[in-house]
C-alpha cells in the first residue's frame, strides 16, 4: 500500500463539501457514541443440557414485535454443525449438548448469515472463575497488619476488540469510612482480561485513603476511538505496574507531577498521612494562624480561639498566638472541649488522615495503563474540613465532609461522554464535567454551592444551610452516597441527578426539592429540603406517567418532610411519600409483583408499595442489590452481607442461586462486585469475589426465555449507571426505558448510536476471512485501504462523510469483487457490516 495511494484516497473521501469535523473525539456525527460489541456468547452446562446465550446489538434492531424487538435471527452450531434457527429470542438449550463441545452462533439479516461468532466451550461448573492475583499484605505506621480482597468492580473494552475486559479495585482490610479514624492500606485498581492476564496494576500510593468515598473509578471510551480510558483521582505516589504475557512486570512508572508542585518541593515520596501528633501540631497552627483566616477578617466567626470554644474564662491570650499559647489551647481543644461535645470525639486517636498534600485527577490508557494525562483536582480539599463543618457538628470528624467523592458519565451534549466528578454533599457541594478528546482534559462546567455559612465553626449546624452562591447554593445536603445520570427532560441530553436536586445537561440548576414539613416533625409548615439519603433508583417506575421517576430514601429523620418519597424526575415534584421521622437507610424498587403495572418500591420500615402509591404491605424484598435473573423480565434481589454466603431471591419463587464459596462486599452494604449485562442476553451477570479473593466468579442465568431484547449496554442510561456502579454506595443500573414483566416493547426505543470501534471491526472481520480462506490475500490488502481511509477520516479528520465516502469504496470493491476472490458469505457479511457503518455515520 503506496503512500501516493493512501492519501488519494484521503483527498477523495474528504473533498469539497466534506462535513467539518465534529467536537471531541470529531466523528461527525450526532448520533450518540456507544461500544462496539462482539456477540457476546457464553455457553454453560446444566443438568438439562448446554445452555447458549448471546447479545442481540442495537444496531441489528428494526422494531418490535409481540414478544420482544425484532431484527436479526441467529442460527446455532455445535462442533461446526448447524443445530437451531432461533428467531424469538437469544438464547437455546442444546439438551444434547456436551461439555467438550464448541458452539459458535451467526446472525441472519434476510436469511442471508452476516456473522459469526467466536467459538465458545461450556462453563463446566456452571459458572465462571477470572482467576486474580491478589496484592501483598502490608503493615501500618502503627504496627498493624492488613492483608486485600476485591471490591468493586467495573468492566470497558479496552483493546476494541469487542469483548469487556475487567477492572478490579482491592481494598485492604483495614478500609475505612471516612468517619472512622485509622491508618489504611493503599488502594490497587487491577485490568484482567476474560482468561485471568493481569494487564497493569495501579498502586494509589500512601496519600490515597482506602474506604468506599475515596477512590471513584470511571471506565468508559471517554474519546471515541473504541477503546476504554480510566479516570480517578490520584496523588504523589501514584505509580502503575505493566506486566508481560508471562506474567511479570515489565515496568513501573509514577505519574507526572505538575511542574509547579516539583517546583514546590512535593515529590513521590512524600507520605501526608497523618499520626496522632501531627494532627496536634496540624491544629496548633490553624490556631495560629486565626486571627488571619479570611472569615474571622470578615467578622463572621469569632475573633479569638477562645471566644469560638467558649472558654474566654480560662484563657486570655494575645494575638497572633505564640506557639505555646496555640499549643495550650490545642490541648484543651482535644482533651476538653471535644468530649464536652461528644464521647465520640477521642483526637488523640486521630490519624491515617490526609488532609494536605496536593491531590490529582489522572486519565490512564486503559491497555497498557499509560498515564495520558494529569491535572489538579477541581476543587481542592481547602482545609482539613474546617470550612467545609467537619468541626461545626457535636460529632467533630476532621476530614469526613470535606473527602466525600462522587463520580460519574455523562452523554451531557446527547453525543459524547464526559467524566463528572464530585466533591461534598452535606454542605458545600460540588461537581465538575470533563471532555477526553483523546489529548487532554476540557472542563464543560464546574458547578459550587459555595460555603455553608456558620457562626462560629466549632459550635454551628451547617447541615440544611444554604451555600452562598446565587444559584447553586441550594444544592447544599441535598446529595446523596450516590448519583444517577439520566435524560430527565428528554432533549437527547443527560443531566446530573445528585439526590435531592439535578442539574441540567449543561451545568444549570433544573431544580432543587423541597417540601413542608409535617405537623409530626420538628419543622411543621416549614418550607424545607428533602435532604440527603443512602439509597436512589432512577427509573421509569410507573409507566402510566410520561417520563422517568425518581425514588429515594431519607436520613434527615424529624428535620425531613419525607424519609422516602417518589417523584418526577423532570420536575422533582413528588408524586408520593411519607415521613418517617427516622434515619430511612435502605430503599429498592423492582418488578417483584408481575401482578401489578409498574415497579413497586420499598426500604426498610416503610413497607411495600405499588408504582401507584398505594401500601401492599408491611413485609419487603432485600434492599443489598437488585439483579435481572429471571426469565420473565421481572426483578430479583442479590442477599447476603459480611460472611454471609451471596443467593438471589424472588419475591415469588424463592432462592434461585446460591452463589457457595463467594462473598459480598461492602460490609452491611452487601454489594456484589458488579451487576451488570456483560454478556450473554439482555439479563445481568452477578460478579462475586470468592472467599479468598483468587478468583471473580462470574453468574449467569440460565433460565429460557422467550422474551428479545437488546443487550443492556446498547441503552445510554444503563451503560453509564454500569459506570457509575461503582462510586460508593453501590446502587443498580437502570435502562432509560420501563423494563418490567409487562413491558409494551412498541415503547421500547430503537437504540440510535454510532460505534466509533466499528471500523476497527470491520477490519477485523476482513482479516478473519482472510486468515480463512474467504477473501484472498491481494484482495484484502485491496479492501484494507478503504478501511484505512475511513478510518483515518473519522477519527482523526472528524469528517462523517469522509468516513462514509470510503466505507461505500469498500462496499463497491466487495462487489465488483470475483467469487474466487471473496467467497459469497465473506461478501454478505462484510457488505453487511459496512452498510451498518454507513447508516450510523449519515
Amino acid at each position: 500500500m503506496t503512500a501516493a495511494l493512501v492519501g488519494g484516497l484521503l483527498a477523495g473521501a474528504a473533498g469539497p463539501g466534506a462535513a467539518a469535523p465534529g467536537s471531541g473525539s470529531g466523528t461527525g456525527s450526532a448520533a450518540l457514541q456507544l461500544e462496539e460489541l462482539d456477540r457476546g456468547l457464553v455457553a454453560v452446562a446444566t443438568d438439562e443440557g448446554v445452555f447458549l446465550s448471546w447479545r442481540l446489538l442495537g444496531h441489528e434492531v428494526t422494531g418490535a414485535g409481540e414478544n420482544g424487538m425484532t431484527g436479526a435471527d441467529f442460527r446455532v452450531y455445535r462442533d461446526g454443525e448447524a443445530i437451531a434457527t432461533v428467531t424469538d429470542s437469544t438464547n437455546f438449550l442444546d439438551p444434547d449438548g456436551q461439555d467438550g463441545a464448541s458452539y459458535r452462533v451467526a446472525a441472519l439479516v434476510g436469511g442471508t448469515e452476516v456473522d459469526r461468532s467466536d467459538a465458545v466451550s461450556p462453563w463446566s461448573e456452571g459458572y465462571y472463575d477470572i482467576p486474580l492475583r491478589k496484592p501483598a499484605d502490608g503493615v501500618t505506621p502503627a504496627g498493624e497488619a492488613y492483608t486485600y480482597r476485591a471490591n468493586d468492580m467495573s468492566v470497558g473494552d479496552v483493546d476494541g476488540d469487542g469483548q469487556y475486559e475487567f477492572i478490579v479495585k482491592w481494598d485492604p482490610s483495614n478500609s475505612k469510612d471516612v468517619s472512622q479514624v485509622g491508618y489504611t492500606g493503599n488502594v490497587y485498581i487491577d485490568t484482567y482480561r476474560f482468561d485471568g492476564t493481569l494487564l497493569h496494576r495501579i498502586d494509589l500510593g500512601v496519600n490515597i485513603r482506602a474506604g468506599a468515598h475515596y477512590t471513584q473509578f470511571l471506565v468508559y471510551d471517554f474519546d471515541g476511538d473504541g477503546r476504554s480510558e480510566m479516570m480517578f483521582k490520584t496523588a504523589p505516589g501514584t505509580k502503575i505496574t505493566r506486566y508481560g504475557k508471562d506474567g511479570r512486570a515489565v515496568s513501573t512508572k509514577y505519574i507526572t507531577m505538575p511542574r509547579e508542585d516539583v517546583r514546590a518541593g512535593y515529590g513521590h515520596g512524600d507520605d501526608y498521612r497523618m499520626s496522632a501528633e501531627d494532627y496536634a501540631e496540624h491544629l496548633a497552627g490553624i490556631f495560629r494562624g486565626w486571627h488571619e483566616h479570611p472569615e474571622v477578617v470578615a467578622g463572621n466567626w469569632p475573633a479569638t480561639v477562645e471566644e469560638a470554644l467558649g472558654a474566654e474564662d480560662e484563657f486570655s491570650h494575645s494575638y497572633p498566638l505564640s506557639a505555646a499559647d496555640a499549643a495550650e489551647l490545642t490541648d484543651y481543644f482535644i482533651d476538653v472541649y471535644a468530649p464536652s461535645r461528644s464521647g465520640n470525639n477521642r483526637l488523640r486517636a486521630f490519624e491515617g488522615f490526609i488532609v494536605d498534600g496536593p491531590e490529582y485527577l489522572t486519565v490512564f490508557n486503559g491497555l497498557t495503563g499509560a498515564e495520558l494525562q494529569t491535572i489538579a483536582y477541581k476543587p481542592g480539599r481547602h482545609d482539613d474540613g474546617l470550612m467545609w463543618g467537619d468541626y461545626a457538628m457535636n460529632r467533630i470528624e476532621p476530614g469526613n465532609r470535606v473527602d466525600r467523592f462522587l463520580s460519574g458519565v455523562a452523554y451531557l451534549d446527547g453525543t459524547h461522554p464526559s467524566a463528572v466528578f464530585a466533591r461534598g454533599y452535606y454542605t458545600r457541594t460540588t461537581l465538575v464535567a470533563y471532555r477526553w478528546d483523546g489529548h487532554r482534559l476540557t472542563e464543560d462546567w464546574y458547578v459550587d454551592s459555595g460555603w455553608t455559612p456558620m457562626s462560629n465553626p466549632f459550635n454551628d449546624g451547617p447541615h440544611g444551610v444554604e451555600g452562598t452562591d446565587p444559584e447553586y447554593g441550594t444544592l447544599t445536603t441535598q446529595g446523596f452516597h450516590s448519583l444517577s445520570v439520566a435524560d430527565v427532560d428528554g432533549d437527547g441530553k443527560q443531566e446530573i441527578v445528585y439526590g435531592s436536586a439535578t442539574l441540567d445537561h449543561d451545568g444549570s440548576l433544573l431544580y432543587s426539592s423541597y417540601d413542608f414539613g409535617p405537623p409530626e416533625s420538628s419543622v411543621p409548615g416549614e418550607y424545607v429540603k428533602l435532604g440527603h439519603g443512602d439509597a436512589m433508583h432512577v427509573a421509569d417506575i410507573d409507566p402510566d406517567r410520561p417520563g422517568l421517576e425518581i425514588y429515594t430514601v431519607h436520613e434527615g429523620g424529624p428535620w425531613a418532610p419525607y424519609g422516602y418519597a417518589l417523584r418526577d424526575a423532570a420536575t422533582g415534584e413528588v408524586l408520593y411519600g411519607g415521613y418517617t421521622g427516622v434515619d430511612t437507610g435502605r430503599g429498592m424498587i423492582g418488578d417483584i409483583d408481575p401482578s401489578r403495572p409498574g415497579l413497586e418500591t420499598w426500604g426498610s420500615g416503610i413497607g411495600l408499595w405499588s408504582a401507584g402509591g398505594e401500601r401492599l404491605g408491611s413485609q419487603t424484598p432485600g434492599t443489598n442489590m437488585s439483579i435481572r435473573w429471571s426469565g420473565d423480565m421481572t426483578t430479583q434481589l442479590v442477599d447476603g452481607a459480611i460472611d454471609v454466603t451471596p443467593t438471589i431471591e424472588d419475591w415469588q419463587r424463592g432462592t434461585l442461586l446460591t452463589a457457595t464459596g463467594t462473598l459480598t462486599n461492602n460490609h452491611t452494604k452487601g454489594n456484589p462486585s458488579l451487576v451488570a449485562d456483560i454478556f450473554g442476553d439482555w439479563r445481568e451477570e452477578l460478579l462475586v469475589r470468592t472467599e479468598d479473593s483468587s478468583a471473580i466468579r462470574v453468574y449467569t442465568s440460565t433460565e429460557v426465555t422467550d422474551r428479545k431484547l437488546y443487550t443492556l449496554m446498547h441503552d445510554p442510561q444503563y451503560r453509564v449507571d454500569v459506570a457509575r456502579q461503582q462510586t460508593t454506595y453501590n446502587q443498580p443500573s437502570y435502562p432509560s426505558f420501563y423494563f418490567a414483566s409487562d413491558t409494551d416493547w412498541a415503547d421500547v426505543p430503537v437504540p440510535d448510536f454510532v460505534t466509533p470501534g466499528g471500523v476497527s471491526a470491520l477490519k477485523d472481520a476482513l482479516d478473519a476471512f482472510v486468515r480463512a480462506g474467504d477473501v484472498d490475500r491481494v484482495t484484502g490488502i485491496l479492501l484494507s485501504v478503504p478501511l484505512l481511509v475511513a478510518k483515518v477520516q473519522w477519527e482523526q479528520a472528524g469528517s462523517a462523510r469522509g468516513a462514509v465516502a470510503a466505507l461505500e469504496s469498500f462496499v463497491w470493491q466487495l462487489e465488483k469483487a470475483s467469487k474466487r476472490s471473496v467467497s459469497d458469505g465473506a461478501r454478505a457479511a462484510l457488505t453487511h457490516r459496512a452498510q451498518v457503518l454507513i447508516s450510523q455515520l449519515r
